[in-house]
């Protein structure tokens, strides 16, 4: 995935420190729609910098695919699975479909959370400026 960022800071590692701003969907014209006053979200990131982008500069910067769409899996598709194994494994043994696959969705829920908090814990993702933004 590709954005446009503004480097904020350089350092001496070859990293650097790059601000974001997250916008809404309507991208702020809120002039148009009669003010939603939807918010916008500065995020500081830090950012691997092959290129030496200095302060000031607006640069793209990509980051890691695979680590997002592994996450949208284990959110989107675990519980659901694990919700149709247990409405027909109740269906089929004890005619609680609808309460074992509850239960087992649930479950699904909570093995996301523990997924979401061991992945925090143990890496950060992985951020590199690419080039310098086409203005």
């Amino acid at each position: 995935m590709e954005q446009l960022v503004r480097v904020r800071q350089t350092f001496d590692d070859g990293t650097a420190q790059v601000i974001h701003i997250r916008e809404s969907a309507c991208s702020g014209d809120c002039h148009k729609c009669s003010g939603c006053g939807a918010a916008k979200e500065t995020l500081l990131l830090l950012a691997q910098n092959p290129i030496g982008a200095r302060a000031g500069e607006l640069v793209k910067l990509r980051s890691e695919t695979a680590p997002v769409m592994k996450a949208a899996v284990v959110l989107y598709i675990l519980p659901l699975l694990l919700f149709f194994a247990g409405y027909f494994a109740g269906a089929a043994l004890w005619s609680m479909g609808a309460l074992v696959g509850c239960l087992a969705f649930a479950a699904g829920i909570a093995g996301v959370v523990a997924y979401d908090r061991l992945v925090a814990a143990k890496s950060k993702p992985v951020y590199t400026i690419i080039g310098y933004a086409d203005v």
